[in-house]
């Protein structure tokens, strides 16, 4: 059969045979949209988490309030930190950011309920730092002990500005759990190379010593195997 000439041949057909089909851009879209929604969302999380972390811990340890006590006739400035006001943010914190890390380790279900955890941790440091911003109680009790008496106040009390930093690191805790809880099941999770699936594992059958060469007897010998095989 003689070959067939494709000049000879429409124009319409030619470029039937001979163009490749090309993807629709569109499709190309929707297939990297989700992957990159996925990355987008893990940077934010790991982000906001992480920071809000640190800035929780490092409001809790700054004066959230300040004051005088009279002592001797003077008066002494007394100031109270945000630990000596309540420990609630800086345990959520910690909460929090093994919550973040712990999102890694687990999948599907486990893994909303860890982000729920997540996100509950920043809102309760929030609220914790907000009810403490206006609390003198800590102070109070540091004047009555600078005093000795139990029934003294501080004097000339003012409130700093780092309660609402803590609450701010609170914030941003939340903010991480509402994109886990949102973007989870998008996120890698930890390699389960190191896990067992269950199937039957080979055992390594080592070769059995020939008698005709001395070096297979000297190393079977050597690893305690009886070298005859028996």
């Amino acid at each position: 059969m003689a070959p067939v000439d494709s000049r000879r041949l429409p124009r319409a057909i030619v470029g039937h045979v001979t163009a490749a089909p090309r993807p629709r851009p569109e499709a190309e879209a929707e297939a990297a949209g989700p992957g990159r929604s996925g990355r987008r969302s893990l940077a934010v999380a790991l982000l906001c988490g992480a920071a809000g972390a640190a800035v929780a811990l490092l409001a809790s340890r700054q004066g959230w309030s300040e004051g005088t006590a009279s002592v001797a006739g003077g008066d002494l400035p007394l100031t109270a930190k945000g630990s000596d006001v309540t420990g609630v943010p800086a345990a959520l914190a910690v909460v929090g950011l093994a919550a973040l890390v712990a999102v890694f380790a687990v999948r599907r279900a486990g893994r909303s309920l860890v982000a729920g955890l997540l996100a509950l941790s920043g809102a309760g440091t929030m609220a914790a730092a907000l009810v403490g911003a206006g609390d003198g109680t800590a102070l109070d009790e540091k004047a009555a002990q600078v005093s000795g008496d139990t029934s003294a106040t501080a004097d000339a009390l003012t409130h700093t500005a780092w309660p609402y930093v803590a609450a701010l690191g609170g914030f941003l805790i939340l903010l991480a759990g509402l994109l886990a809880l949102r973007y989870g099941k998008l996120w890698p999770s930890m390699s389960g190379r190191y896990e067992r699936d269950g199937s039957p594992r080979t055992r390594r059958v080592r070769p059995v010593a020939d008698p005709d060469r001395p070096e297979d007897i000297w190393k079977a010998l050597d690893r305690g195997e009886d070298p005859t095989g028996a």
